[in-house]
């Protein structure tokens, strides 16, 4: 007998759920900077990360596995530009501080993992096995 798979909504994905955490941290930030601040560093800082959820959310309303992980590896990518480069930077210049800085560590690489997890997952269900769900 064949196991029913459940759907389980996107706002119970834990990947979903820690993207949303760094979005809070990185609006937080945002919101206290200047006109300017914002300009040259917040608003592509905070593009950057929020891509993050829209394209898990994106990655996951799809069918096909490969459109999944499309939007799973720009999810991945934005990730590192958001994190790895515009918050870095802010945490160089002062912007972040560093109790934000070790928040965003804390979220950062388990985020990171799961992402990577999931795009393995999702070729996994391409070739047949049983991890279709994320």
């Amino acid at each position: 007998m064949e196991e029913k798979k459940s759907f389980i909504p996107l706002k119970d994905l834990e990947i979903y759920q820690l993207a949303r955490k760094l979005s809070s941290i990185a609006w937080r930030i945002y919101s206290r900077l200047s006109y300017q601040e914002k300009k040259v560093w917040g608003d592509q800082m905070l593009e950057s990360v929020d891509s993050v959820g829209a394209n898990i959310a994106e990655g996951y309303g799809r069918f096909h596995y490969l459109e999944k992980v499309r939007f799973y590896f720009i999810s991945r990518a934005s990730l590192s530009e958001g994190k790895d480069h515009w918050l870095d930077l802010g945490l160089e210049r002062g912007i972040v501080t560093s109790e934000e800085w070790d928040e965003i560590c804390i979220i950062h690489k388990p985020l990171q993992i799961k992402l990577n997890n999931t795009i393995t997952k999702s070729y996994e269900s391409k070739k047949g096995g049983t991890n279709e769900r994320l």
